[in-house]
């Protein structure tokens, strides 16, 4: 009897070994919906919250493996500027285990989120500019927090990764019209269209977390397409809520869902093709409940990743674009006056030179500081984070030229630096080349810092 129990025991250890390897994990989220009244909608839509759908949340995720410990976090907002993510870091290196360059922060775009950029929030007298800024002063601490929560409760781990297609919920927004130009969002069943000006990336991807004994503990997915579905004044984490709600009501109650928007910078849901309404609580839902799906077909079709865990950071100088004598006073009165009238006084393309304007200013000439992250399993996974809205186009380059089986490119992470368009985008111009910070040549220099971190990962985890 002693001889078997000592059997048993030998072998639930060596099971146990086996699932959790050097690699552990820990996940949590914390609330940081914004209280009432605070401007949400970005520039162009200016209004005031009136109530919570749903509520916004930070989720982190913690790996450590070997000593080496990072967090990637993503966050249920329309942006990030830098100075949260720079905040956030410093309290997560002084609370934490978790080395403050170990951290990856990204945004997931939901445009109904609050508004984050102080340039706008600036020019909005009181009361709802002081909620704004009570908020914003709160925000770092509480995604300090997720990750601090996720540290605690690491437990062994097993990784599983797989990508799945999902191409009927993305759209290029870009479209080669009749004229020769190229439109942008030029309007359900416009007789003008050609063809889309560029591609779309239906890839699913999946990281599933595991526990023991095959416990549920996290769920990462990431896909190129807009968060700017549900509309109105209330708060939502948009369709990432339905696919958080759905995968947990299919795995375990207890399992988090991390949602993190792909490279959509000119991708978005609306099919020109049709001409039903896509932009209500009801659109939102769809699309999540698509994409879970896709999810759950995923799962099956998973396969084991293992470490050694990396973290790489490079710092790419872009360079900005020239501003023109008198542009910003020209902008600021813009600005000011959207603010009083609205935004329907003026052309739209005008509102996005305005802003655009006004935060290249801050730059004073100087190039953007523009990191770029990326956090690797073995030789089968990467993530890799990339500050800005980026063109698909863009992104896809990376997944092609990265030598792990598994590429994830998530945008909008460390920081917020407008858009970010490919070359041949900008030579044929419109709303995204407008609303861009950097000069021709920027996505492309992202891409290659991505790629030789990747390259390097990849051959530093064989040694």
């Amino acid at each position: 009897m002693r001889l078997m129990a000592r059997c048993m025991f030998i072998i639930l250890l060596g099971l146990t070994s086996a699932l959790a390897g050097d690699l552990r994990m820990g996940r949590a989220s914390v609330d940081i919906t914004p209280p009432p009244g605070m401007p949400m909608g970005g520039y162009f839509s200016v209004r005031l919250n009136t109530g919570t759908h749903d509520p916004l949340y930070a989720k982190a995720i913690v790996l450590e493996e070997g000593g080496v410990e990072t967090a990637i976090v993503g966050c249920d907002l329309e942006s990030l500027p830098r100075i949260f993510v720079d905040a956030a870091r410093r309290i997560i290196g002084e609370t934490t285990h978790v080395p403050a360059d170990h951290v990856m922060i990204s945004a997931t775009h939901s445009h109904t989120g609050p508004e984050m950029n102080h340039v706008f929030l600036d020019l909005i007298e009181v009361p709802p500019a002081q909620v704004a800024q009570d908020y914003r002063a709160a925000l770092p601490g509480k995604i300090a927090e997720a990750v601090k929560e996720a540290e605690a409760n690491l437990q062994p781990t097993e990784v599983w990764a797989g990508i799945g297609q999902e191409d009927s919920l993305c759209f290029n927004r870009r479209y080669l019209m009749k004229d020769g130009t190229i439109g942008w969002n030029p309007g359900k069943m416009n007789p003008n269209i050609v063809r889309p000006a560029g591609p779309v990336d239906p890839d699913v991807s999946v990281i599933y977390f595991k526990g023991a004994p095959s416990t549920p503990l996290a769920t990462f997915v990431n896909y190129a397409v807009h968060l700017d579905n549900t509309g109105g004044t209330d708060y939502s984490a948009d369709f990432s809520y339905t696919l958080g709600k759905l995968l947990a009501a299919a795995k375990s109650p207890e399992m988090l869902t991390v949602f993190a928007i792909g490279t959509a910078g000119n991708i978005n849901q609306v099919n020109v093709k049709s001409p039903e309404p896509q932009h209500s609580l009801q659109e939102a839902a769809r699309i999540g409940t698509i994409l879970a799906s896709e999810v759950l077909k995923s799962y099956p079709r998973l396969t084991r990743v293992n470490g050694p865990l990396q973290f790489r950071r490079e710092i790419v100088k872009l360079p900005v674009q020239e501003l023109q004598p008198g542009e910003v006073e020209k902008s600021r009165e813009i600005a000011t006056r959207l603010i009083k009238e609205g935004p329907k006084k003026f052309a739209f393309l005008d509102l996005a030179r305005a802003f655009k304007v006004l935060s290249l200013s801050e730059y004073q000439g100087k190039p953007i500081d523009a990191e770029v992250d990326v956090v690797s399993l073995g030789r089968d996974l990467a993530w890799v984070g990339l500050p800005g809205e980026i063109f698909v186009e863009l992104g896809m380059a990376i997944k092609h030229a990265s030598p792990f089986r598994y590429t994830i490119v998530d945008e909008l992470s460390n920081d917020s630096i407008h858009y970010v368009p490919d070359r041949k985008a900008f030579a044929e111009g419109n709303y995204e080349v407008v609303n861009s910070l950097c000069a021709p040549g920027g996505g492309e220099a992202l891409v290659d810092a991505a790629t030789r971190q990747l390259i390097e990962a990849y051959e530093a985890s064989a040694e």
